[in-house]
């Protein structure tokens, strides 16, 4: 991972509580232009609301957060993401989603274009969807 949120993502992802308690705090990201975005991990068999949103699918390591894909979507219970993270899975068994609540789309774009400059997600580095 990289930027300002590397230090913090590794203490919210590695403590003695283990991944319960660590999934259900928030990890930042820096995007190229050094915005840092708030993500939560979603817990799959949760509700999820339907609003807009900013999706991460990512390792969740020692290290930190490793990047497999950015994406975003108008309505995150429609669980558009879904088929992204069972690609993922295919390769990166650990995967998860995180998500962040994004009202407009022109917000959701810009985030989305601004983290996949910064991590070159591999699974957005394909042919356009």
């Amino acid at each position: 991972m990289h930027g300002a949120g590397e230090a913090a993502a590794r203490r919210l992802l590695w403590n003695d509580h283990g991944w319960r308690v660590a999934l259900s705090r928030q990890i930042e990201f820096a995007g190229k232009s050094g915005a840092l975005y708030r993500y939560t991990p979603l817990e799959e068999d949760r509700f999820v609301p339907p609003a807009g949103a900013n999706y991460v699918i990512a390792e969740l390591t020692p290290e930190g957060p490793s990047v497999v894909y950015a994406g975003e979507t108008d309505n995150l219970a429609s669980q558009a993401w879904r088929a992204a993270l069972e690609e993922a899975r295919k390769t990166y068994s650990d995967a998860r989603v995180l998500t962040r609540l994004n009202v407009t789309r022109a917000v959701r774009e810009a985030e989305r274009a601004d983290l996949v400059e910064q991590y070159h997600p591999p699974m957005n580095q394909g042919p356009p969807n």
